[in-house]
């Protein structure tokens, strides 16, 4: 049993806000903080989060507790469970009544750091490329960088200070093949240590330097390690964050590292992932101001977009600051080129603008049909948006376009709950969000072939369904629109999924050939491309995104 007194201990550490925080989006109230209830369904918000308290109430099924019990209700674990998971996301350690439930507890991650830590100290080619990227030693010792030797290695390591296989594999730190045979995961690495928000090491990244395939790798999902709900660095860059209400988004470790390095302390990575809707609760800590500091590349340009459509639909503010001719803001400051980096820090372009400008850019305005598409393509975005923005942003696009704002049509809000009248390519997308929230167990399999980006009409719906939002009172008014049917069973799914995809991808195919920005090479690539998914599709194949 764990004892009593480190309960005590461990309950003094929680933060109620922080915790219930990192599982649903909190807004301030006054003194406490609201939420739509993650236990019931509701319009309005009506779950409280008294941080003087340390306590939460919901007004509307009356739930209520501490921040133990939230795991517990949340997670559906037993009391012992959530208070494990609880210390080993803050790096606490618990005392059993029993010596041997207390060996459990040792704390592999940790002591893999460490060694890694003391292995970069002998790797003299892993030093020399930190000092190439100019990371200064101190930087190496703030952010925990390390080197990870041949797998043998960690093995006989691991093995040495007698950390059982099944921890190892549980933590991320070994895995098993199909032949059986164990292996390290990081191998010949330069390696990051990812930390909780409360600054516990739940895994690593690692960055080869001999040549593997894979430049950059992550830890595995594991029950604390998840990349799409992790920030690299949020532990270091939090207070920061809190005191400046701003927060800088980069692609990678070393930019974070180099950041830090120049003094801007609030910056964080995404782990080799785009940002997604589970990055959410964490950005909304604080209420910072979001930049999205990313490569001007066609990915990084591509990243950037995705990102600034789900947080302008989020409501964050914020904008955009792309890097331009190659560099990015490691370059930047080892090029001591501070000073031209907080400009550019200082004028980002905002969300809203970003989007409707990246949009419109990829189509050749002197052809009327692809003016039209762009046209249409800016009007589903910004009606994804609050009554007031969509208002506001008519002009913007009709500039944008060089067209009368007469032409910009926007009809009824989305956010309205009152009757829609939807046309034939609505009630498809909606029907397949009613399927989503009726069967949310297809969601991760359905993810490998659609996003909310494919849709043309609903995605900020789709998304909205993909959180759980099930009180968004567009998804209420769809659960009780008696014209929108679901898909029937797998099958019936799979086929709607296939004359869908077959439309998108010919309407990406007939787009390619209206764009000025692509090169003829890329055009050329991307046409082969299109019609290759065309025909898997027609064939009756489901084609994975890419």
């Amino acid at each position: 049993m764990i004892t009593q007194d480190s309960i005590d201990a461990l309950k003094a550490r929680l933060d109620i806000v922080d915790i219930v925080g990192s599982y649903v989006e909190l807004k301030r109230a006054g003194s406490s903080f609201k939420a739509p209830c993650p236990f019931h369904d509701e319009k309005s918000p009506s779950f409280v989060v008294n941080p003087s308290r340390q306590s939460y109430h919901c007004f509307g099924c009356g739930v209520h507790g501490d921040a133990i019990k939230f795991v517990m209700e949340y997670e559906k674990l037993s009391y012992p469970e959530a208070i494990e998971k609880l210390a080993a996301s803050l790096n606490f350690t618990l005392h059993y009544t029993d010596s041997t439930q207390q060996k459990k507890r040792s704390n592999l991650l940790e002591a893999l750091n460490e060694w890694y830590q003391k292995l970069l100290e002998q790797n003299r080619t892993a030093q020399a490329y930190l000092s190439d990227r100019g990371i200064y030693a101190s930087s190496i010792e703030r952010f925990g960088i390390g080197y990870a030797p041949a797998s043998p290695e960690t093995l006989r390591f691991l093995e040495q200070r007698r950390f059982p296989t099944s921890e190892g594999i549980e933590q991320g730190a070994i895995g098993k093949g199909d032949d059986g045979r164990l292996f390290a995961r990081f191998i010949e690495r330069i390696t990051f240590p990812i930390h909780s928000p409360g600054g516990a090491i739940v895994g690593f990244g690692g960055r080869t330097i001999t040549g593997h395939q894979a430049k950059y790798v992550n830890s595995p999902q594991t029950a604390l390690f998840n990349k799409s709900r992790l920030l690299y660095a949020y532990h270091l860059a939090r207070d920061t964050i809190y005191r400046r209400r701003e927060i800088i988004v980069t692609e990678g470790y070393l930019d974070v590292v180099m950041l830090h390095q120049a003094g801007f302390t609030h910056a964080v990575a995404t782990l080799g992932t785009a940002l997604t809707a589970e990055h959410l609760p964490l950005l909304r800590k604080g209420e910072p101001k979001i930049l999205l500091a990313y490569d001007g590349d066609k990915a990084g340009r591509a990243a950037a977009l995705k990102a600034s459509k789900l947080l302008s639909a989020g409501g964050f503010d914020g904008g955009v600051v792309l890097f331009e001719g190659g560099l990015d803001p490691a370059d930047m400051v080892k090029n001591a080129q501070i000073e031209a980096l907080n400009a550019l820090l200082h004028r980002p372009i905002p969300f809203i603008e970003f989007v409707i400008s990246e949009n419109i850019s990829a189509y050749d305005l002197q052809d009327p049909k692809a003016k039209e598409t762009a046209l249409h393509e800016s009007m589903a975005f910004i009606k994804t948006l609050t009554p007031l923005l969509q208002e506001e942003y008519r002009p913007y696009i009709a500039s944008k376009l060089g067209v009368s704002p007469s032409l910009i049509r926007l009809g009824q809000s989305q956010k309205s709950a009152a009757p829609i009248n939807f046309s034939h390519h609505d009630i498809w997308e909606l029907s397949l969000i009613k399927t989503l929230i009726e069967r949310p167990h297809i969601i991760d399999s359905l993810l490998d072939f659609i996003d909310p980006s494919l849709l043309q009409y609903h995605g900020s719906e789709f998304e909205a369904a993909l959180k759980g939002n099930s009180d968004d009172p567009r998804l209420s008014a769809l659960m009780m629109d008696e014209r929108i049917r679901v898909f029937e069973g797998d099958t019936g799914l799979k086929q709607e999924l296939i004359t869908f995809l077959i439309t998108h991808y010919t309407r990406e195919l007939k787009k390619v050939t209206t764009q000025n920005a692509v090169s003829f090479d890329q055009k050329s690539y991307l046409i082969r491309q299109f019609r290759a998914k065309i025909e898997r599709l027609k064939r009756g194949e489901l084609v994975p995104l890419s």
